[in-house]
């Protein structure tokens, strides 16, 4: 039990964490990889942008690999945490809202919706600055509202 607390916690944090990574560190002094996944500069089917995976994924099998090597402690809980997060991110972000896979093109599932249309107003500022919603599974409010006030007209 306290090891599924130790996945549930560490995946809950991870939004705290992608908001302040990409807020200050992608937003920040990483810009240049992360620049053309909103100017759509990159050609061909890979961003510069894809290296943020590795870069992610590094301290997630580290984590993995010497909490198994003790005997499966909480290091290893804490990484799978973050991996969970990870795939949640990929399904989410790369495959529903920017269809970088022609699949889950329909929903009508509210949240689903109002989570693109805040990642939709994140993306309407193509430099670095003046950005919003950096979070990934929390939606604000006020998106929610924005997508149900066009969906009323």
């Amino acid at each position: 039990m306290l090891n599924f607390l130790i996945v549930l916690l560490t995946f809950i944090l991870m939004e705290g964490a992608t908001w302040l990574i990409h807020k200050y560190v992608m937003h920040g002094f990483l810009w240049i990889l992360h620049r053309d996944h909103h100017d759509h500069s990159a050609e061909g089917a890979f961003e510069r942008n894809d290296y943020f995976f590795v870069i992610f994924a590094i301290p997630t099998i580290a984590l993995m690999y010497f909490g198994s090597l003790a005997g499966y402690n909480y290091l290893f809980f804490i990484g799978l945490g973050i991996m969970l997060y990870g795939m949640a991110y990929f399904f989410v972000h790369d495959i529903f809202i920017h269809q970088r896979l022609k699949i889950f093109t329909k929903s009508e599932n509210r949240y689903f919706l109002a989570l693109r249309r805040a990642h939709k107003q994140h993306h309407k500022h193509i430099g670095k600055e003046n950005g919003e919603c950096f979070g990934f599974l929390y939606v604000p409010m006020k998106y929610f509202k924005m997508y149900f006030k066009s969906e009323k007209a």
